[in-house]
Formats: C-alpha cells, structure tokens, sequence
C-alpha cells in the first residue's frame, strides 16, 4: 500500500489540473479502496487497446494516461519516420469526455510536430481504420470503449496499413511508453497542425462500403428492416449505406437514434446481448419487419435478428453470421472463379464450422488469436493473398481488406444483401443458415463470461485460469478429451497418444481442451473487460433441414449437460 500511497502523492504536483488533485487528495483521505484500484497498477495495452474506466489515476483513463501514451507514441513515430513528416488521424465515439479527450490526444500530437486530421464529430471505427490508408497516414487513433458500461472509454491504436498494432511493434511502443514519466508529456500545442476533417472522408468510406457490400440482391423493395444504433456512431453511416444500397424500407428506432454515452434504454450497448436488441425486435414484430440490425457504440460489432421457422424474430450469434456471410462470399467468389490465393480467417475461440467450410470450397483458412487486430495482420503478412471475409465469435465481420478492422457498417449491407436475396428465392436467411448445418455440419456454440472486477478481481481471473490448466478434465458430456491446447506455451498435446505439436502463433493465456467427437471448450480472461470467459462448442451431423428442432434441441442438452460437468451454469 505505500508504493500505491507514494504513485498517487505523485500527482499531487502543480503538473497536474487543480480538479485532479483535489480528487486525488479526496481519495487518499477517504477511500483506501478507490486509491489502490486507481493507483495499483498502469493502464496497458490488451486485445482491443487501452480500456479502462475514466477518472484520475494511472489506472484510469484520463487526460495523462492518454497524453502520456500519445507522448510515447509520437516519440516512436519520429524514430520510425525519421525523414518524413508525419501524419496521424483521429476519430472518437459517443462516450462521455470522447471530444475533448480525442482534443487533447490530437494536441499532444501536434506539440511533437505530427500533422493531425481530427473528425469534426463523433464517426465509426470502422471509418478511422478506412482513413488511415484513405489520408496516407502513419497511424491513427480512435477514443472508444466499443460496448463497455458508461463510466469506461478507451484509446486504439491503427498503423500504416489501418490495422490495429500488433507484436513486436506494440511492444516497442509500450516500452517507449513506460519509459516516460507524466511530466515528459508536451501538452504545448501547435493548432496549425490539426485540420478538422468530415465530409470528403465520409463520402469516400460510404462509397466504398456500399461498393464492398453490394452484391446486386433481388426483393429490396420488398424487405423490411429494423436499425438502431444504440446510441453511437453507426446512426452516421448506416442509413446513408442502406440508402444508396437501394434499401428504403428501413425503420430507425429513433429513441436510440441519438448518440448518448449514458446508453439510457439499454443495461448495456452490446449486441450480443439480448437485451440490447428487445426494442428492435419488438418494433420488428409490431410492423413484420424481416430484419434486425443492431450496431454497439463504436459500430465495428453487428447483432442481427431473423424470422425462424416459426416466423418470430430470433437472434442469431456471432457464429452463425459469421458462417453465412462467409458462405455468401464464397459463393460470389466462386461465380467469379477462384484464383487461388483466396483465404477465409478466424479466431480460436470461433466456430470450427469455418475451416470445415473452406475445406469445401478449396480456400485456405487461417486462424488468429481473439482479437480482430491479429487478422488485420495476416492481410499485411500475406500481401499476395486475396482475404475474402472472415470474423469472430463476438459479433465482428470483416468484408474484404478496404476496411482492417471488424466493420458493422459493410457487414450490415452485406448481412441484408443475403436476407434480401434469400426471400426473392422464396428461403430465408435462417433457412439459408440450416442449409448451411446440412452441408457442413450442425456447430452450436455457447459463451459464458464471469466478471471480475477490480484488483481482487484480477487475482481470482489469474486463480480461475490456473484452475483450469491445473486441473484438466478427462472428458466432457461423455467423450474423451483428445487435445489440449495450451497457448501460454504453444504446445498442443495429444492426452490419449502423447503426441505434441507446437502452436504456431503468438503467445497467449489460451487453454482449449478438444474431445475424440470435436466438442471443444476454450477459456481465456478478456482483454478488454474484467472478465474470464469460457466458449464451448459442440457439433453433430444434419442429414435434413426437416430435422432441424431434434438436432437443436440435442445440442442444446448437450451444452447444459458441458454447463453443469464444469460448474458454469
């Protein structure tokens, strides 16, 4: 607690604005508490960037934290770019303080000599990840915390190539970074170097969506869509996309149209959460919409809802999406001819149904970490490989490479292209997607994620891991564990034969067990959350789409069966 007591005196100095002090010396005198989670450690980089809670602290974001890593990381950028002039892009989200955090980054930035292109207002991830190539930036910044609670916000870092940063880069980043004290941070800025940017880029990225997602679908006319964008940033792209895409029959759910960082009619601004979505979904019902388009506040990730096959609006997951849209993508390529070096892409704790799909197609699959900066990546690493789509388990979807980061503004275009067509065809799309379980196996996954916050919090993520690996299981809902893959050491060990093979991606704390029938379940801590999450996934075959309802419901008792055997449910 001393070493925690002195960091937090530390900025009690006349550095630091009068209202941090005072906040700071608040805490010192009446909440022990509050002072060590603020003080006990510093913000780091994790999956998805910097994310925290805002407030003063070094373990909260705030405008030193920030400034101290846009310090950091405009020194790396002047020792990188050394005969160049350097250009940074800025966009931030609906969050609280996101304008005048994104003001102070940007000015920090400008104190170091780096031309800065700040968006006049708040715009999508997706849109910063398209302006860094778009405005031949060295790297750009978005101020988000994606769908976290209201009192968080966060800060990403994209590249060159408008993918997020990744090892061994970001580790020099850091290191730049931690190298520093608050004092080194320049705050002196030079306004003539921050140019206000709006409408030519988003004209540029609209454009390009509606060209990437637009593949010519039959019946618009005659489908109806639900959007909202729960308070962020997709209500300034999406409808223009729908639009000029030829969609008009689209109904906004107009109190949830209004960018709000307090998410006031939602526990939480997540479209993988059901909740997030009921208002859509009970507006859908009201007017027999086909569709439900849900988008969190920084619009990267998409929750969809459909018509069953008893025609009510049902959710579907991030896999299922994923699995269909990947499909349909295929297919076009297909129509086009395949070349060859095409690829699908996802992440380890995504359905296996991915790769069983490129297997039939004859495309090549690649898998990543969590964390959707690991496929921006393999786009850079493979310059002469054709990256069709691909995406990941927690509602993220990517369409071609124009866009380096998961992109709910394409992916609803494309999510609709496929509704739309399908019912033209008399099908749907969920009948489209059990078409997909008779060709390629029935997949069904389920995620639980126990959070854990604060300190202690962390300590019993670190235990519960630990529990995990230390404790293997021998088998789950009856069949023998085969595989287990620990990622921590890169090792895959085969338990029935002894057999070992090295994992050939970077590490991570990752431990996945796979039986003899292909249930697998994986646990890893979020990299963004104070949370621990398990994904399981379970499979068998469909020989007919009549037989649909038998084989859900055995998979679904399988799953509670997996909940049970490891005490998750």
């Amino acid at each position: 607690m001393n070493a925690i007591l002195e960091t937090a005196k530390g900025w009690l100095t006349d550095f630091f604005d009068a209202d941090v002090r005072a906040e700071v010396q608040k805490l010192i005198d009446t909440d022990t508490e509050e002072l060590k989670d603020r003080f006990y450690k510093h913000m780091e980089f994790g999956t998805g960037g910097m994310r925290g809670m805002m407030g003063a602290g070094t373990n909260r974001i705030n405008k030193y934290t920030l400034g101290k890593s846009t310090q950091g990381l405009s020194n790396y950028l002047k020792k990188s770019y050394t005969n160049e002039a350097i250009k940074v892009v800025i966009a931030y989200d609906c969050r609280h303080n996101s304008d005048t955090l994104a003001r102070t980054v940007a000015e920090v930035f400008a104190a170091n000599g780096i031309k800065v292109y700040l968006f006049s207002e708040l715009r999508t991830t997706p849109e910063l990840s398209f302006a860094v190539r778009h405005l031949n930036c060295h790297a750009g910044i978005v101020l988000t915390a994606s769908h976290n609670p209201p009192e968080y916000n966060g800060y990403k870092v994209y590249w060159t190539d408008g993918g997020q940063i990744v090892p061994p880069q970001d580790g020099k980043i850091i290191a730049e970074i931690n190298s520093l004290s608050f004092e080194d941070i320049n705050f002196s800025s030079d306004d003539s170097l921050i140019e206000i940017i709006d409408k030519e880029v988003d004209e540029a990225f609209i454009s390009q969506s509606v060209e990437k997602g637009s593949f010519g679908a039959d019946g618009k006319d005659d489908f109806k869509i639900v959007f909202t964008s729960l308070h962020g940033t997709s209500i300034t792209a999406i409808p223009e996309v729908l639009k000029r895409a030829g969609y008009n029959n689209v109904t906004i759910i107009e109190e949830q149209a209004k960018p709000d960082g307090n998410f006031p009619t939602v526990k939480s601004p997540n479209p993988e959460e059901p909740e997030a979505l009921s208002m859509a979904v009970a507006k859908a019902e009201e007017i027999g919409a086909d569709m439900v388009v849900g988008t969190d506040p920084d619009s990267d990730r998409l929750g969809i809802a459909v018509r069953n096959l008893e025609g009510k609006m049902e959710i579907v997951n991030g896999n299922q999406a994923m699995v269909l849209m990947t499909k349909f993508l295929l297919d076009k390529q297909k129509e086009e001819g395949f070349q060859g070096n095409e690829f699908i892409a996802t992440t380890i704790v995504s359905t296996p149904m991915m790769e069983v799909m490129a297997k039939a197609y004859g495309v090549e699959f690649k898998t990543a970490l969590t964390g959707f900066k690991w496929i921006g990546k393999m786009i850079k690493d493979y310059p002469e490989s054709k990256f069709v789509g691909g995406g990941e388990e927690s509602f993220g979807y990517m369409v071609g490479d124009f866009v380096r980061d998961k992109d709910a503004v394409t992916s609803t275009l494309l999510a609709c292209e496929i509704a739309a067509q399908a019912k033209a065809n008399g099908s749907s799309f969920y009948k489209d997607l059990i078409d997909c379980y008779v060709d390629y196996g029935f997949y069904k996954e389920h995620l639980v994620a126990i959070t854990k916050k604060g300190m202690s919090g962390a300590e019993e993520i670190k235990q519960m891991l630990k529990d995990f690996k230390d404790n293997p299981v021998a088998s789950v809902a009856g069949s023998k564990v085969k595989w287990i893959e620990d990622y921590n050491t890169a090792i895959a060990t085969n338990v029935l034969t002894g057999e070992e093979k090295v994992i050939n991606l970077p590490k991570s704390n990752v431990l996945i067990y796979e039986t003899e029938d292909g249930t697998r379940v994986a646990a890893r801590p979020s990299g963004t959350e104070p949370k621990v999450k398990f994904y399981l996934s379970t499979n068998a075959s469909l020989a007919d789409a009549k037989n649909f309802n038998e084989v859900n419901a055995a998979l679904d008792t399988k799953i509670q069966t997996i909940l049970s055997e490891l005490q998750l449910s």
